[in-house]
């Protein structure tokens, strides 16, 4: 039996007795009449799904109920690390932090009962690492249950599906790279775009705050907030929540926008007042004072957005070139400068306007690249 089940295969024996069976006591006298020995067939993708998750940095552990030898076997196989050295179930302490301990050494284990299936859950959930967890039969049900992460196989037990929280309708273990990488790229990306509408919310905040203290008329009319908000934030930020992104999900979340946006939010609205003010004071008309407010704030936006689109690709090169297009359409065609009511002012004026913006985008930039509020950088494949 050993030198089949060293091979990865199951092993059944079956035996006659004379006697009839009472409970689950085997009886006396049982006589062997032959082995029937079962063949595991591994799907081709098994060993590309273990590498992918240990080149992730999770563990993978391997636990059932079958012999541990045969288990090791199968699991060796499939590549998962420690699959050497297989644990008999039968052996394991009762106590969690010694379950524990025995779990963060060892990768594979046989004989594996659902009380203990479930117990492991725990002991792993106790050393504060997420569980995520694979079954078809009722005996996983209460591992699958307590686990952070349940995920059954379509063609498994009602029970299991039912307290799963995944089911894999195609019964395909190939298919969880690509579930995760979908999940980080929704997480990845949602963070991205927070930083957008959140930066603009603290920039909005702080000119509101200003502008009602000082008693001066707002430098933006709600029509420059509209070409402002669609080439910086609406449609880049559009773009951008459907792009790849493949960034390890983090804890954190609110933090690492807040980090960034509101020392981002606040450079952006000190430049653009800074720049709107010294126009004013140079009586300078209202309407243009106004422009040159818009084009700062634009200059700051655009960078800000360039920032949050790294790693640059061809794409995003090609967004944010059509987002600056864009706006500089909307300031040289007579028709849309007039519906957005954006007076060109002089030459010099644009000029301070775009250099003061330029140095808000340099603060940002040196901020972003020297201290804690940087964001994290995903790894793309773009």
């Amino acid at each position: 039996m050993e030198h089949y089940a060293s091979k990865g295969q199951r092993v059944l024996l079956l035996a006659a007795s004379s006697s009839g069976l009472n409970g689950e006591i085997l009886p006396n006298g049982l006589n062997p009449i032959a082995l029937v020995v079962l063949d595991e067939q591994l799907r081709e993708a098994a060993p590309q799904t273990i590498s992918y998750f240990g080149d992730q940095g999770v563990a993978v552990k391997v636990i059932s109920g079958d012999s541990p030898v045969t288990v090791g076997a199968v699991a060796t196989r499939c590549g998962v690390p420690g699959a050497d050295e297989p644990i008999d179930a039968r052996t394991l302490p009762e106590d969690q932090e010694a379950l524990a301990d025995v779990l963060e050494k060892h990768s594979v284990f046989g004989r594996v009962t659902p009380q203990q299936k479930r117990a492991m859950v725990h002991a792993l959930q106790s050393r504060g690492h997420i569980v995520a967890m694979t079954g078809d039969g009722v005996n996983d049900t209460l591992a699958l249950k307590d686990a952070d992460v349940g995920v059954a196989m379509g063609s498994g037990s009602a029970a299991a599906r039912a307290v799963a929280r995944f089911v894999l309708l195609a019964n395909d273990f190939s298919v969880f790279p690509s579930v995760v990488n979908e999940g980080r790229r929704v997480i990845a990306n949602v963070e991205r775009v927070a930083n957008l509408f959140l930066t603009k919310t603290f920039y909005a905040v702080v000119l509101a705050l200003v502008v009602g203290i000082g008693r001066f008329p707002f430098p933006f009319l709600p029509r420059h907030f509209t070409i402002i908000s669609a080439l910086t934030i609406g449609i880049p930020g559009f773009v951008l929540a459907l792009s790849q992104n493949n960034r390890k999900a983090m804890s954190g979340f609110l933090r690492r926008v807040l980090r960034f946006a509101i020392p981002a939010g606040a450079i952006t609205a000190i430049a653009t007042l800074v720049a709107y003010l010294i126009e004013r004071n140079a009586d300078v008309p209202l309407d243009q004072a106004r422009t040159v407010a818009v084009i700062t704030l634009f200059t700051i936006a655009i960078w800000v957005l360039a920032i949050l689109c790294r790693p640059m690709s061809w794409w995003k090169y090609v967004l944010i070139i059509a987002m600056v297009t864009g706006f500089i359409g909307t300031l040289s065609i007579p028709g849309m400068r007039n519906y957005f009511d954006l007076p060109l002012p002089d030459p010099r004026d644009i000029a301070n306007a775009i250099g003061i913006g330029i140095v808000a985008a340099a603060i940002i930039e040196v901020g972003w690249r020297m201290t804690d509020w940087s964001i994290p950088q995903p790894a793309t494949t773009d």
